[in-house]
């Protein structure tokens, strides 16, 4: 099963680091990027979760983030396998390793992150935004 997990979150580690080299490709090649900063590995500091519910916590007034945090936690359908899927909800992240997946738009990306989840700890794709990504040095 550990195995299995590792073998998962390598495969996601691979994909984000070919998404990120063609992106970083096409801004090289004249293709016009926003001047982002790339990279295949980083560390989050925020709020992350599917793109449903990071959006409706995006547009909740400020003084209401927290209660929204509170009452809509990440949960997902776990597979015998230990995959994900069907993820709803947010979570918040400290310092959290987490594997570049793809840019969704100007301010937001897809990231793996490892989430603790009601079963235990799995990789999950994830919505943050862009300025609470840190690049790995």
């Amino acid at each position: 099963m550990i195995n299995l997990l590792a073998s998962t979150f390598a495969a996601a580690i691979a994909a984000a680091s070919l998404a990120t080299s063609t992106a970083a490709l096409a801004d090289t090649a004249g293709g016009g990027g926003s001047g982002a900063q790339q990279c295949a590995i980083g560390y989050v500091t925020g709020v992350g979760g599917s793109m449903q519910s990071f959006r409706e916590y995006l547009a909740t007034p400020d003084r209401d983030k927290f209660r929204y945090l509170a009452d809509n936690e990440l949960h997902c359908q776990i597979s015998d396998e230990g995959r994900t899927s069907a993820c709803m909800g947010v979570t918040n992240l400290r310092n959290e390793k987490v594997s570049v997946y793809d840019d969704i738009d100007s301010t937001t990306m897809a990231v793996v992150a490892r989430v603790e989840l009601e079963r235990g700890t799995y990789p999950v794709i994830i919505v943050v935004r862009k300025q609470d990504v840190r690049c790995e040095e």
